[in-house]
C-alpha cells in the first residue's frame, strides 16, 4: 500500500479580464451588486478562438508536470473533470494525451462540475495506493463564457462564473505520514435540477428539438442555479464534510494550516471560516479575482496557495467542494 502525493502543481487563465464594470455595461448590473452578493470583483473569460477547455488544461498541465520533476513518458494516466468539454464526445481527457504527445495511456472524464477535482484527486489516489500507477495528471478546466447568458435576464448566474484551468501531477509515496491521508465523497441526486444545464441532452431536450421550436425565449440551453436553495445546501454539507475528513484521521480544526474551498461564492466561503473559527491565514480565496471555474476552482486556488508560500511542507491541507449534482466532497493532504 502507498499514499499519494501532489508533486507539482500549474495553472492557467486567460489574459482578457472582465470587470463587474464591463458586465454593467452589457447588462443592469454594477460592481456594488456584484461584490454584495458573491465577492468577485472580476472573471477571466477567454478570446474565441483563442483558447479551448482541452487547451487551457494542456496549458496547466505543462507546467505541473515539469514543477513535478516527472518526464511527459512516466505519467500513467490522466483524468480530466470539466463540465465544458470542447466536443459533447469524445472528452477531453483523450485530446490531453493528443496535444501532450503522452503514451498510450488511459484518459478519463470526470463529471462532477463544482466537485470534479476532488473527484478526480480521489480516483487518482486510488490508483496509486493500489499500486496500480505511479504518476496521475489531473486537470480541472473550464470554458463557461461562450455559454452563459450575458443579458440582464441571466446575470444572476451569467456574472458569478469565469474561464481557466488547473492540474495536478500525483504521485507515489511510499512515507505513509505524507500525502493524501483520505478522500470523502457524496451526492444528492434529488437536487439534481437547482443547479443544471438541461439542454442540449438526449433525455429531454436535443440539438433537434431546439431548432424545430426556434424559441428566443428558451433558457433551457443556459445554465440555471436556484441561488439561496445551493448557498443553504452548501454551508451545510462543506461543514459536513470538512469534519468527516478530520475526524477520519483524529485530527481537530486547530489542526487545519490551509483550507482551499472552491471557489463559489465567497460568502460561503466566510460563513465556513467563521463557523470553524479559521483565521484568513489558514483559508484561501482568489474568487475575487478569477469568479467561479467550476472544476478548475481548487487547483487554480491551491497552485497560487503554494506559489505564494502559504503551503509549506507538512502542513495539513484540506480541499472542499459543494456543487451541482449535489455533488460535494473533501481531501485531506499532510503537505
Amino acid at each position: 500500500m502507498y499514499h499519494s502525493k501532489i508533486s507539482g502543481l500549474g495553472y492557467y487563465v486567460p489574459e482578457n479580464i472582465v470587470t463587474n464594470d464591463d458586465l454593467s455595461k452589457i447588462m443592469e448590473t454594477n460592481d456594488e451588486w456584484i461584490q454584495e452578493r458573491t465577492g468577485i470583483q472580476e472573471r477571466r473569460h477567454v478570446i474565441r478562438g483563442e483558447d479551448t477547455t482541452t487547451s487551457m488544461g494542456v496549458k496547466a498541465a505543462i507546467i505541473a508536470i515539469e514543477r513535478s520533476g516527472v518526464a511527459n513518458e512516466d505519467i500513467d494516466f490522466v483524468i480530466f473533470a470539466t463540465l465544458s468539454p470542447d466536443y459533447y464526445f469524445p472528452g477531453p481527457g483523450v485530446l490531453v494525451q493528443r496535444d501532450l504527445g503522452l503514451r498510450t495511456v488511459g484518459a478519463l472524464d470526470v463529471r462532477n462540475q463544482c466537485s470534479g477535482f476532488v473527484y478526480a484527486i480521489s480516483i487518482a489516489d486510488q490508483y496509486i495506493k493500489t499500486g496500480m500507477y505511479k504518476n496521475v495528471l489531473v486537470i480541472g478546466s473550464e470554458l463557461h463564457s461562450t455559454g452563459l447568458d450575458m443579458t440582464t435576464r441571466g446575470r444572476g448566474v451569467s456574472v458569478i462564473f469565469g474561464d481557466g484551468a488547473g492540474a495536478a501531477v500525483l504521485s507515489r509515496e511510499e512515507d505513509l505520514t505524507k500525502g493524501i491521508l483520505s478522500t470523502h465523497l457524496h451526492s444528492e441526486g434529488q437536487h439534481a435540477e437547482e443547479l443544471s444545464l438541461i439542454a442540449p441532452g438526449m433525455g429531454k431536450r436535443w440539438i433537434t428539438d431546439i431548432i424545430t421550436d426556434k424559441d428566443p425565449n428558451d433558457e433551457s440551453y443556459y445554465p440555471y442555479m436556484n441561488g439561496q436553495f445551493v448557498f443553504k445546501n452548501a454551508v451545510v454539507r462543506f461543514s459536513e464534510v470538512i469534519n468527516e475528513g478530520l475526524q477520519a484521521n483524529n485530527l481537530q480544526v486547530s489542526d487545519i494550516n490551509m483550507l482551499v474551498p472552491h471557489q463559489a461564492n465567497l460568502r460561503i466561503s466566510q460563513f465556513i471560516q467563521q463557523k470553524f473559527r479559521l483565521t484568513d491565514d489558514q483559508v484561501f480565496n482568489n474568487i475575487q479575482k478569477y469568479g467561479n471555474t467550476t472544476a478548475a476552482s481548487i487547483p487554480i486556488a491551491l497552485t497560487e496557495a503554494w506559489e505564494q508560500g502559504k503551503i509549506k511542507s507538512g502542513d495539513l491541507v484540506v480541499l472542499a467542494a459543494f456543487g451541482s449534482g449535489f455533488t460535494w466532497g473533501s481531501v485531506i493532504i499532510r503537505w
